[in-house]
């Protein structure tokens, strides 16, 4: 993928995340990475004031937009794990521009036949199809006027490298500590999957879950009164490496970020062990993007008063609705089921064990709401983001 693309999409996320409202009773999740090639596209074939703004929402020149928009949308399909897809439908008798529908990214192709009860069917089996069922409805409002649908889907699947284990467990701290979560344990030896960055609202801790298939997950804790705006934008500057972030190998001792805790202790292996105790959850989620015009480049696009895409058709055509639906779901799932039984046997009567060694020993807790982030490793691009407020539920 190219930094330049990269960066304009995580530019988006950010920003998307600043206008957040405060999260809902259980989280939101979003991905300006489903948004932004729309934004492209139209930026393409838009005139006028609409292009010079959808412009400065996807922080790159209209001119340069659909050719991005084709490349980023390529790059995505090649990621292990990762579905993308693009669809347009429009109306029999819309006559497209056909240097800007000769830009647009293979995918789809159909027709608004009026009918809006068919149209929505048809639109909702591609929705549900390109998300393996997870998004089974296509968030479109279609009018009377509507004369063409632009979309895309992205449903991404992956396998923890390291799995975890589930078990009911308590929080230490917050809105959830007097309740049964489903608490997900693990161990490492590697200290700095665990990090501290400090943000303009103070510290954030990030621990990285790899993923089998070149995407992984950071969660982030940041101050009990700190914004989930601030700290999921802490977080996207620290994994795309915009800002510093320090390991546990190199923090001090002590509480040095939010739910983390270092200390050196006598143990009976040289080994460094990193403890991590955070709750499957699941977060779904509507966004209604005109509520946000300006962020997306569609305040003047979103005027029906007058036509905005010149390029893509000689009607006048302007935004009449855009949205989105997402998902996020993190558990212990995708490793298969097992049992391990040890026993801990020493000689009755003799001494206790000598601890010879002293290594460094750090605890995380996520134990009250938190931010997530699923990051493409090797492009740092971000695929999602979202918050979340309510865990999942103990099953049985």
């Amino acid at each position: 993928m190219r930094n330049p693309t990269v960066r304009a999409v995580n530019r988006l996320t950010k920003r998307w995340a600043a206008a957040q409202p405060p999260a809902g009773d259980t989280g939101t999740v979003f991905t300006a990475a489903g948004v932004w090639p729309l934004l492209a596209l139209l930026a393409d074939g838009a005139g006028g004031p609409a292009r010079a703004e959808l412009a400065e929402a996807l922080g790159m020149s209209a001119e340069a937009a659909a050719g991005a928009a084709r490349e980023l949308l390529t790059a995505l399909s090649g990621v292990r794990g990762l579905q993308a897809a693009t669809g347009l439908w429009a109306k029999g008798d819309l006559l497209l521009e056909e240097a800007w529908s000769a830009e647009l990214p293979a995918g789809a192709r159909g027709t608004l036949t009026g009918d809006a009860e068919a149209d929505h069917r048809a639109l909702d089996v591609w929705a549900s199809e390109r998300t393996g069922g997870e998004i089974g409805s296509m968030p479109v409002v279609l009018e009377e006027e509507t004369r063409l649908v632009l979309a895309s889907a992205l449903a991404l699947r992956l396998k923890w490298i390291q799995p975890f284990w589930e078990m009911p467990g308590e929080a230490h701290e917050g809105p959830w500590s007097d309740r049964i979560l489903p608490v997900l344990r693990r161990s490492t030896s590697l200290l700095d999957r665990v990090r501290v960055a400090h943000g303009p609202t103070g510290p954030v801790t990030l621990l990285e879950v790899v993923g089998a298939t070149g995407v992984d997950v950071h969660l982030m804790l940041g101050e009990a009164d700190a914004p989930a705006g601030e700290v999921i934008a802490t977080g996207i500057d620290a994994v795309t490496r915009a800002l510093p972030a320090t390991g546990a190998s190199l923090l001090p001792d002590g509480n040095p970020g939010p739910g983390l805790f270092v200390e050196m202790m006598a143990t009976l292996s040289p080994e460094p062990r990193l403890d991590i105790e955070t709750v499957a959850f699941e977060v779904r989620a509507q966004h209604d993007l005109l509520a946000h015009a300006p962020l997306f480049g569609l305040e003047t696009a979103s005027d029906a008063d007058y036509g905005h895409f010149p390029g893509i058709a000689s009607e006048p055509l302007a935004i009449g609705s855009a949205a989105q639906s997402a998902l996020a779901r993190f558990s212990a799932e995708g490793f298969e089921a097992a049992a391990v039984t040890d026993f801990a046997v020493a000689a009755a009567g003799g001494a206790p064990p000598r601890l010879r060694y002293r290594t460094r020993r750090a605890e995380v807790y996520f134990h009250r709401p938190f931010g997530f982030l699923a990051v493409h490793r090797t492009s740092r691009l971000v695929l999602a983001a979202g918050w979340v407020s309510e865990p999942g539920t103990v099953a049985g």
